[in-house]
């Protein structure tokens, strides 16, 4: 078992005090926006026998277990992060299986470099993610029945609007999804800002279920993804509620502080909210213009404690304990790798005591049992 030293991302739209309060130590006045736990290429995480990723490679079946490497290859399949959102991050969705393969396939083939601004496909994986709120929790997911934002966007009072409105009230749903979004994407820029800076007053005046956008549009004065945003469902977690975001559903968070894992990939495109790069047909190509309630999940408790966070995928599978001084300890040996990472109180696990912020990585079949007083999250894989 390996306690984790593990890298913290200062993206803009980071937190300044949300991962320095967990972890109890002064903020430095910088954003910090993710910590990520595993061995992934970009900051795997580090060990008393280097980094996580040299390790696993150093021998991947004692590390993984041979029903993991079998099913995934000799690599640990899932990403974990602590994420703390100050500021809006981008709006974007993420490729199934078979579009990664094909979009990476084809970008290699026209020599497009791996660090080039403009690459969409960083490696041949889908990328479904999963987050738990650990403090009070914004975030967009999912497209809203085409009538309900209709309401939304008409409430604003913004004339250069209406065609939208229209649209999404007279036209198929799928359909009426799919023509708002490419005309507010393919719109002059320029032209588009005032519009989007008359729908960021309005939806300050007006506040209740337009305020969200106000916020996003302070942070993106001039950006249709502002109105974009508006299509999408606005989801409020509470501590320990989730989200699954699967293939191809456009998502957006906006704030607060939360645990999120995913499979091990960096594919993202993104639809705005954004300096980086937007390709818009490559986007379209892969939203899926679906209205849903985005189906907030809660923890299903099992007979020995785990509180497990329940979705279709084999990459990976979050779990949690909350824990009570006296108790007896929990035997969480698996066949399979484990990283335990403590988010409150104080967890005992073999020779390793952690607090808040604090991880271990736990080889297949490795004895493992825990004990304390805390909250202990806990991230495998199935197989």
């Amino acid at each position: 078992m390996d306690r984790l030293d593990n890298t913290i991302r200062p993206y803009a739209w980071g937190s300044t005090t949300a991962i320095p309060h967990l972890l109890g130590v002064e903020p430095s006045g910088e954003p910090q926006a993710e910590m990520w736990m595993g061995a992934h290429p970009g900051a795997p995480s580090r060990t008393g026998r280097g980094t996580l990723a040299e390790v696993i490679e150093a021998d991947p079946e004692r590390e993984l277990g041979a029903r993991t490497v079998a099913r995934f290859g000799p690599q640990l399949p899932f990403l974990l992060k602590i994420l703390a959102a100050g500021a809006p991050l981008s709006l974007q969705v993420h490729p199934d299986l078979e579009q990664a393969r094909r979009g990476y396939a084809d970008e290699e083939r026209r020599g497009i470099p791996l660090d080039a601004p403009h690459r969409n496909y960083k490696d041949t994986n889908h990328k479904p993610e999963l987050v738990c709120a650990l403090t009070e929790f914004d975030g967009l997911c999912g497209f809203r029945a085409p009538d309900r934002a209709a309401d939304l966007l008409d409430a604003l009072g913004v004339a250069a609007l209406k065609p939208y409105v229209d649209l999404l009230r007279t036209h198929p749903e799928n359909a009426a999804l799919r023509e708002v979004l490419t005309a507010l994407l393919t719109a002059d820029r320029e032209q588009m800002a005032g519009t989007v800076a008359e729908a960021a007053a309005a939806c300050a005046r007006l506040g209740g279920d337009h305020a969200p956008y106000a916020d996003i549009a302070r942070h993106y004065p001039d950006d249709p993804g502002v109105l974009a945003a508006m299509l999408l469902n606005h989801v409020r977690l509470q501590p320990g509620e989730a989200l699954f975001l699967g293939a191809g559903v456009p998502h957006a968070y906006l704030n607060g502080l939360s645990v999120e894992i995913m499979a091990n990939s960096d594919n993202v495109l993104r639809c705005g909210l954004t300096p980086k790069h937007v390709d818009v047909p490559e986007l379209l190509r892969i939203v899926r213009f679906e209205a849903a309630d985005p189906g907030i999940l809660r923890p299903e408790a099992g007979p020995d404690g785990e509180e497990v966070y329940d979705t279709p995928v084999d990459e990976f599978r979050l779990s949690r304990y909350v824990l009570s001084e006296g108790t007896a300890g929990r035997d969480l040996t698996l066949d399979t790798p484990q990283i335990l990472l403590c988010t409150a109180g104080s967890v005992r696990t073999g020779e390793h005591t952690l607090t808040p912020g604090q991880s271990v990585f736990v080889p297949a079949g490795e004895k493992t049992d825990v004990s304390g007083a805390g909250i202990l999250f806990r991230a495998t894989v199935v197989v």
